[in-house]
This record gives C-alpha cells, structure tokens and sequence, in this order.
C-alpha cells in the first residue's frame, strides 16, 4: 500500500494506535519471504586460534571455566556465542591432568578431534579414548565429561545446534553431582555392538540420535579411500561421505547432519549453495574455499562457515579432507531443504 502523506491522516493515526497495542500492519512490512539470513561468511585460522587457546590456560583455571572455549562467532551475531543463525560452534582445549565435569544439556552436541592424543570423554557411561579426525556423537540430555590423560593439550571442535533449543525455550542444563559420572558399560561397546552394519535384534530405536557415539578417523579414512577408487568425484563435493545412524540409516542427530569430503588434489568444484548453515573444519590439506564474495585460504584445522543459501565453492592445491555439520537435518524434517549446482 503506497500512502504518500501519514501527517495528520486518519491512516497514520491507525498505524500509530494499533502499535501501540502490540500489533503490526503486515502491509507495512519491509521484507519479505526469501532464502539466506544475515550472517556472513567467516573463517577462523587455526594458526592464529591455537596460541589464544593456549593463552586462555594460563589465564584461567579449568575449574574457574568449567571448559575452556573459545566460541567462533559470526561478525553478524555478536555476543550470541553462535556462528550461524541455527549453530554453534567452539574450539575447546584441555590440558594433561585436567578432567571437565560432567554435566548435560537438551542440545545435541558433536565433538570432531582436532589435535592431541591421550583425551578421552565419557557419554552416558561409556568411556570413549579419543583420537585426530575422531567424530563423537553426544546425545540430547546424555551425561558426558571429558579428560586428559596424556602429556600434551588436546583440542577440539565443538559443534551443538543451541539455537534450536533456544528457539523453543526448551534449551535445559543439569550438573552431576560428581565429575566423573559412573562408567558402567565396557570401553567401545556402542562401536562394536551398533558400528558393525548390524545391531542387536532387539534394539528399538528412539529415532533421533545415533546408538554409536565414536565414528572413529581410521574407519572414515578407510571409506574415503574405496570411494575414491570406486567412481568420479562429485562435481561440487568432491568424494563426500555423510555419518549415519546405523539403526535408521539417517543423520546422527534429529538437527545436524554431518560429513568427511576429500578434495583431491587440483580438484576445482562447481559453486554448491543450499538452505543449510554449514561449519566445516579442515582436517588436512590446503586450498582455498570461495564463500559468496569471499575467498579464505584454507589450512590444517581452520574453521569456516558458509551461511543458508550462499554459493561456495572449494579449490585444493593439495589433497583435502573437510569434516563438516549443518542443520540440513533439522530442515528436512522440517521440508525447508533445498540445494542448488551451478
């Protein structure tokens, strides 16, 4: 509705009163429905991180922290603790000796091992030792703690989807009243029990998270590896791989799917946009990711992310494996997702 003069008019004075009253002309509403959001593309260099997440244990205490992590926010969601609209996204370091108390939370939450080996975190009673490339599945409102046992910092990529438990007011944290919880089932038991392509007759699933909680790094590699030999690489992609759920052949988690792509070397992708947020971590290789109107050089361990409906592509000077998590899960449910190769 075009209305040229409001001064003084019976019009300006409805729209007026009517705010006044908590409501809202949906005429005079200046944007529309459309795909994407506000965030901008970012990525973070591990390099420079890494020596801030050092810095970060000199300056406070593990027990003062409770875990030490720094939150990798887009420029757009200051003080939102979020790297996108729908995810959240961390770096988190803990030291020799050090143990993170176990507490729980509604949000799902991922754990992909950056660097570092003598970590270990415990899920619902399960004690899990946890290795580079290793993607571990925490469950919504599952027990978990995590601790060092070896002689140098560990470091990993936390990933949980907040912004949907908060968006539904439904976002609820509980702390165990010790900091270890009771370890009460055999180490491994949900990989060799559920991560065989077989899982016990009768196991009912909850249909949302996976009954496994460690996809191990050298499993992965090793089906990297028969895809690579098996076909073409995918246009856009590359040779990607998504983590499912054994028990429903579905994503992990009822909101994030997650995945491994390998880029091989001189590989130069198609631009790929869908509706999905998406946070990727470069496990190894080097190349250069464009996002939008943004091109990052991209290295070991650095962290980047490409907002909803945003075109990117990938360029890899040398062999390249991304792990990556999204909220296309979340979306399909939903009947939100859409993708696009030009």
């Amino acid at each position: 509705m075009a209305v040229t003069s409001r001064a003084n008019s019976d019009y300006g004075r409805f729209v007026d009163e009517v705010k006044d009253m908590s409501l809202f002309p949906l005429w005079e509403r200046t944007g529309g429905l459309k795909p994407g959001s506000s965030c901008v593309p970012a990525h973070w260099s591990y390099a420079e991180v890494r020596p801030q997440l050092l810095r970060a244990c000199d300056l406070i205490s593990k027990k003062e922290a409770e875990r030490r992590v720094l939150c990798l926010e887009n420029p757009t969601l200051r003080g939102t603790t979020f790297i996108c609209d729908s995810l959240f996204a961390g770096l988190q370091i803990i030291m020799p000796g050090e143990i993170a108390a176990s507490h729980r939370h509604t949000p799902s939450a991922l754990r992909f091992i950056v660097e570092g080996e003598g970590a270990y975190t415990a899920v619902a009673g399960e004690k899990l030792p946890m290795q580079p490339g290793d993607f571990v599945v925490t469950p919504a409102w599952a027990w978990h703690d995590h601790g060092n046992l070896g002689t140098a910092p560990v470091v990993w990529l936390d990933g949980l989807d907040t912004p949907f438990a908060r968006f539904f007011g439904a976002a609820f944290r509980e702390e165990h009243a010790d900091d270890k919880q009771p370890i009460d089932r055999p180490d491994g038991e949900s990989i060799s029990v559920y991560g065989m392509n077989m899982i016990p007759d009768e196991y009912q699933s909850d249909g949302h998270s996976s009954p496994v909680l460690i996809y191990p790094y050298d499993r992965t590699r090793a089906a990297l590896d028969s895809m690579t030999k098996a076909g073409k690489p995918h246009p856009a992609h590359g040779y990607r791989l998504r983590y499912a759920n054994p028990a429903t052949g579905k994503h992990p988690f009822p909101t994030m799917a997650v995945s491994m792509q390998r880029l091989p070397k001189g590989f130069s992708g198609k631009t790929y946009r869908s509706t999905g947020s998406a946070v990727f971590a470069v496990h190894r290789g080097t190349g250069h990711a464009q996002i939008g109107d943004k091109t990052f050089a991209i290295a070991p361990h650095d962290v980047f992310v490409a907002p909803p409906w945003t075109p990117y592509s990938f360029k890899a000077d040398s062999e390249i494996e991304l792990f990556s998590y999204s909220d296309r899960a979340g979306q399909e449910a939903l009947g939100y997702w859409r993708e696009q190769i030009d």
